[in-house]
C-alpha cells in the first residue's frame, strides 16, 4: 500500500528520510523520493546495499553500547523513519531498562515516530534539530529520559554529512560532547569523499533536490568529530568493516558510496 502524506507534508517533493526508506526497502515514501532513489541507485547500483550497511553498523553500535559499555541511555539525532531492528528494539532486547530518545527534523519522521515507535514509555520521539543542539538537549521529551548525569549513547548515524561546513558541524558535536557524562558514546557515521566523482555528483543532485544538500568529507575531517572521545577498536573504518557479525549483509564488491564509521567513548 502506498504512504499517504501526513497533514501539511508536500509529497511532490523528494526527502532525505523517505529515499533512505526507500534503499533499506520500506514503504513509508512517495513517487517524487522513488524516482530520485533510482537516479541515485542508476548511478550507484550499490546504494542499497550502502544504506542496508548503515542500518546494520547502527545495530552493531548499540548492541556493543548496551552489552559491553553498559549504557542505558541512547539520543538518536536524526533518527530517520522506523525501519526494523530500530534503536529502542535492540537496547531494550539487550538492557530492557534502556530508555530512548529518538530526534529528527522532518515532520513525517515525527509523525511516524510518534505513532509507530513511542510504544514504551521508555521512548520518545521528538521535533527538533541537530543543528540547534541546546534545543535538543533542553526539550521536555529528553528531558523525561535522559540523565545527562549518567552515560549517554549519542547516535549521529548517516546525519552530519547533511550539516553544511558553514554551519558548524563540529561546534554542534563538541557541544552534544559538553553535555555527556564519562563514560557516555558517540556513534557516527559519514559519506567520505572517497567515492567516485560522478556516484556523489549524482547523489548531491538527489539529495540537494530533497532539501537536504549533502557535504562527503575527508576522512581525517571526519575522525575530527571524536575530539574528546577515545575511539574504540577498529577506529574509524568503511562502515560495513565496523565489528561485522554473522547476519552482516556480505557484499561481492566493494560499495563506491563510502560511509566512515566509528564508536568512541568519553573518558
Amino acid at each position: 500500500m502506498a504512504a499517504t502524506p501526513p497533514p501539511r507534508v508536500d509529497s511532490s517533493f523528494p526527502n532525505s528520510a523517505r529515499i533512505y526508506d526507500y534503499m533499506l526497502g520500506g514503504k513509508d515514501n512517495f513517487a517524487s523520493d522513488r524516482a530520485a532513489a533510482q537516479r541515485m541507485i542508476e548511478a550507484n547500483p550499490a546504494a542499497p546495499f550502502t544504506a542496508r550497511a548503515n542500518r546494520a553498523f547502527i545495530r552493531r553500535a548499540v548492541r556493543y553500547a548496551a552489552v559491553e559499555a553498559g549504557v542505558r541511555q541512547f539520543l538518536d539525532i536524526g533518527a530517520g523513519l522506523p525501519t526494523r531492528e530500530n534503536v529502542h528494539q535492540v537496547a531494550l532486547r539487550a538492557a530492557p531498562e534502556s530508555r530512548v530518545v529518538y530526534v529528527d527534523c522532518d515532520p513525517v519522521v515525527v509523525v511516524h515516530g510518534q505513532a509507530l515507535l513511542a510504544t514504551s514509555p521508555q521512548v520518545a520521539v521528538i521535533n527538533e534539530d541537530l543543528r540547534r543542539p541546546d534545543e535538543i538537549l533542553r526539550h521536555a521529551g529528553t528531558q523525561a529520559l535522559i540523565d545527562f548525569e549518567r552515560p549517554v549513547c549519542v547516535l549521529l548515524a548517516a546525519v552530519l554529512h547533511f550539516v553544511a561546513d558553514r554551519e558548524n558541524p563540529a561546534g554542534i558535536v563538541r557541544r552534544l560532547r559538553d553535555a555527556l557524562a564519562p563514560g557516555s558514546h558517540l556513534v557516527i557515521s559519514h559519506t567520505t569523499d572517497e567515492s567516485p566523482a560522478l556516484l556523489m555528483n549524482a547523489a548531491r543532485r538527489g539529495f540537494q533536490n530533497a532539501g537536504s544538500p549533502l557535504t562527503p568529507r575527508p576522512r581525517d575531517v571526519v575522525l575530527d568529530f571524536f575530539e574528546g572521545f577515545e575511539l574504540v577498536d577498529p577506529g574509524l573504518v568503511p562502515v560495513e568493516d565496523w565489528r561485522p557479525d554473522d547476519d552482516t549483509a556480505p557484499s561481492v564488491a566493494r560499495p563506491a558510496w563510502v560511509l566512515a564509521a566509528g564508536v568512541a567513548h568519553k573518558p
